[in-house]
């Protein structure tokens, strides 16, 4: 592992971080869309209200003007405004441009007389206003009428803080419910931690799923799967080691008998028998302490970087088939293969070893004089491997226990482990193929058929 620290990041803050940013993002968003609008119709509702007022002004001058007939300025006060500068102004002019009405804050400021008719803008002392330009019917009068837009800009600039104010609550109150639904989430994953942390190497139950989040489910009950896995690998490490040294005390001990009896010899004739004995049970434990390796060497976790590869068996079978001839040579009997193409995907290594214990168990279980017949090819559309020989065979009731570890039939009075077959079906389970146990040669003895995908 290198110097440099692996980086990390929080699952808590980044999704708080996230959803508070997209919640303040939607509100920012939103705020700032109702604000336009709102002004935008905020500013048609006052064009439409001054407007309306300048309507309404030039009717009454019409009416004062044909009443009377006014030719002079008229000043109307605004009677308790104190900044009378900041009101509505206006003035109503005739075809001559003299000035026949005006309300005395527009006295000494000049409305434009060059203004277009209808809505306008022009600039007043620096502040901008809204014009309003009208004639009557007989274009004898003019109205203009002008409106500070400090009222529209107090009024959106009031709108403004109401909503952001409202807004600051609202993002308030969203970050309260997205940390509480968070830390809610997070709580029962810490729940599920420290149920975890808290148990000893030896506790493998599975972990509570209930009360936790759905989402949360694929996760714990992978978890319990994992748990599953160690406890049944545990369970068979454990019997497999009281197995192994419950079977390893026999050659022991025989060992040991035939070292102190040896050291007891009274003539070179019991010296040479007691070193046979010794040699065979020397023997045993080897072949018992390889097979033990070999079925460790099996264990699917220590296989699954090993990949199969295409192949046949025939040729398996012919490399073979001297060395099995000279096996049974001793033994009294006549071994025989016939290797047709069986092509499948395989492990040359694996393979051999299950073929050898296949073929080891047929010669030391099969009574001389009697046959083997070691066989492979295509049945039904699935290559296959067969091993059949002339010997007692195994009961119906046995078939299925013969492929436990240690498990011996005869009572344990021809020499072996217990663990030929064992290996045999853990090799099989490596290759997806089927192990069937059936008759024999000549209608007795047993035939072992593996049948490959």
């Amino acid at each position: 592992m290198s110097g440099r620290a692996l980086s990390t990041w929080s699952l808590r803050r980044t999704l708080l971080a996230v959803l508070l940013g997209l919640t303040l993002a939607l509100w920012v968003g939103s705020a700032a869309i109702v604000y336009v609008e709102a002004r935008r119709e905020s500013q048609e509702l006052f064009d439409q209200s001054l407007i309306e007022t300048g309507h309404l002004l030039l009717s009454l001058v019409e009416k004062d003007v044909r009443e009377h007939g006014l030719t002079g300025p008229i000043d109307l006060p605004l009677r308790g405004h104190p900044n009378p500068h900041h009101y509505l102004l206006f003035k109503v002019r005739d075809a001559q441009q003299r000035v026949l009405y005006r309300n005395d804050a527009a006295s000494d400021i000049a409305l434009s007389r060059s203004a277009p008719d209808g809505l306008s803008w022009t600039t007043i002392a620096g502040q901008r206003w809204r014009l309003y330009s009208l004639w009557d019917q007989q274009r004898s009068l003019q109205l203009l009428v002008a409106e500070p837009t400090s009222h529209r800009d107090d009024i959106s600039r009031g709108f403004f803080y109401r909503i952001a104010l409202f807004g600051l609550l609202l993002v308030a109150l969203a970050t309260v419910a997205i940390w509480w639904s968070i830390h809610r989430v997070f709580r029962v994953l810490q729940a599920s931690a420290d149920e975890v942390s808290a148990r000893t190497p030896d506790e493998l139950a599975d972990v509570q799923v209930r009360g936790a989040p759905t989402e949360l489910h694929p996760l714990l009950l992978e978890i319990n799967r994992l748990f599953g896995r160690v406890r049944h690998s545990r369970d068979n490490e454990q019997r497999f080691t009281a197995d192994a040294a419950h079977e390893l005390r026999t050659p022991l001990a025989a060992i040991k008998t035939n070292l102190q009896v040896l050291q007891r010899a009274r003539s070179a004739a019991e010296r040479d028998e007691f070193i046979a004995g010794l040699s065979a049970s020397v023997e045993r434990a080897t072949r018992l302490v390889n097979q033990l390796l070999a079925l460790a060497q099996l264990d699917p976790q220590a296989q699954a970087g090993t990949a199969l590869a295409p192949g046949d068996l025939a040729p398996l079978l012919a490399r073979q088939e001297e060395a099995w001839q000279a096996l049974a040579a001793p033994y009294g009997l006549s071994l025989t293969v016939n290797a047709a193409p069986a092509p499948c995907a395989l492990h040359d290594d694996s393979l051999q070893m299950l073929l050898r214990n296949l073929v080891d168990n047929a010669l030391r279980y099969t009574p001389a004089p009697g046959a083997v017949v070691v066989s492979c090819g295509v049945e039904g559309g699935r290559s296959f491997l067969r091993v059949a020989d002339t010997g007692p065979g195994i009961a119906e009731d046995m078939r299925e226990r013969v492929f436990e570890r240690f498990v011996r039939l005869g009572g344990g009075q021809l020499p072996g482990s217990g663990l030929g077959l064992s290996i045999v079906r853990r090799i099989a389970e490596r290759h997806c193929a089927q192990i069937v146990l059936g008759t024999g040669l000549q209608g007795r003895g047993l035939a072992v058929t593996v049948i490959f995908p």
